[in-house]
């Protein structure tokens, strides 16, 4: 018998007694705190996705390429990877060389592509947390994760919410789902900080609305 084997035996053993109805859970919890207008929601992910050490940037639809434009570039990217279902205007004004997420590409490819470039799922405003669940605009899980450069898009209001709770209920839990909070980062015994351990050490977020804005980074 294997040590797998001796393992699950144990489990069912100990479960062998326990009820087979589903105990209901309750859901009278707090669905988010406080009550705020829509702009405070906004408002609020901005300032938490700036305290996790994202940088922040807002603008009007028809600014999104031009403001890309100039993040890719301010970055020194040369190559960007590009989920298939990008909407096409977002890079129109890029002139980096655009690399298509493959199935056959290899970590050791996309750690050579300087920027990566995805829209979301959706954004939560309480944790300053951005969901991506693998959509067209975003891609297989990857691309994010080993590229040193992540742009994403978040579309606002629409794609904002204040909580958790209210994310779920959008959310597929089939897919692969990837919770981003900030930058990856990490801390040793001494609480030193090194960013850029698992995943992107700069995460930008721009806040896209239907009215022009002007670039505000915080």
């Amino acid at each position: 018998m294997s040590s797998r084997e001796r393992i699950l035996g144990r489990v069912r053993r100990a479960l062998a007694d326990a009820p087979g109805d589903e105990v209901p859970v309750a859901r009278d919890y707090l669905r988010e705190h406080g009550r705020r207008t829509t702009g405070q929601t906004v408002d609020l992910l901005a300032e938490n996705l700036a305290d996790y050490r994202a940088i922040v940037h807002r603008c009007g639809d028809g600014e999104l390429s031009e403001l890309l434009m100039r993040l890719l570039a301010a970055h020194g990217s040369t190559s960007v990877v590009v989920p298939p279902g990008l909407p096409p205007g977002w890079l129109e004004a890029v002139d980096a060389t655009r690399v298509h997420d493959r199935a056959a590409s290899t970590p050791q490819e996309l750690d050579r592509v300087d920027s990566v470039v995805t829209g979301c799922a959706v954004a939560v405003a309480e944790t300053g947390t951005i969901v991506l669940d693998g959509s067209p605009d975003q891609g297989r899980r990857r691309i994010t994760l080993v590229p040193d450069h992540h742009i994403c898009v978040v579309r606002v209001p629409d794609q904002v919410v204040s909580s958790v709770p209210q994310a779920l209920e959008r959310l597929d839990p089939a897919r692969p789902l990837t919770w981003i909070s900030g930058p990856s980062a990490t801390s040793d015994i001494e609480l030193d900080r090194v960013e850029g351990v698992h995943g992107p050490r700069t995460l930008e977020v721009v806040l896209v609305g239907g009215q022009p804005s002007g670039n505000v980074t915080s």
